[in-house]
């Protein structure tokens, strides 16, 4: 069986949930909270459309989903290739494995911009497709 990639799954560092998103929004707007994959996906309320092109974009050219997904909404796989080490982006195999795909470091250094975000994503891929 040839294991292939098949979804990058972006783990955000925030609950889900009326009283996650709720805590979070406010906790960003004062300064205690932030999440910097939240800062490249989505504008203060909104998925950034440059965020969704790159989406449809890495469906359309390599074959994977984007997911994004909350902490409190991870499978027992997903937690244990990013517990601790949330916000992460995993990548996700053909046979349902995880392998940690961007870390919190590199997600901070691309400063919220898409651009960037995509820049490093198809640098990487390069390693793995």
């Amino acid at each position: 069986m040839d294991v292939k990639p098949v979804a990058l799954v972006g783990i955000c560092k925030a609950n889900g949930g009326l009283l996650g998103e709720l805590s979070y929004v406010l906790g960003h707007a004062v300064g205690i909270k932030s999440c910097s994959l939240c800062d490249v996906t989505h504008s203060p309320l909104w998925k950034k459309r440059e965020f969704k092109n790159f989406e449809t974009k890495m469906q359309e050219e390599f074959g994977l989903a984007v997911r994004l997904l909350h902490m409190n909404e991870r499978t027992d796989a997903e937690l244990a290739a990013s517990q601790g080490r949330e916000p992460c982006v995993l990548l996700e195999y053909s046979d349902g494995s995880f392998s940690m795909f961007l870390d919190y470091v590199e997600l901070k250094a691309v400063g919220g911009k898409v651009a960037s975000f995509e820049k490093l994503v198809r640098n990487r891929l390069d390693i793995y497709t």
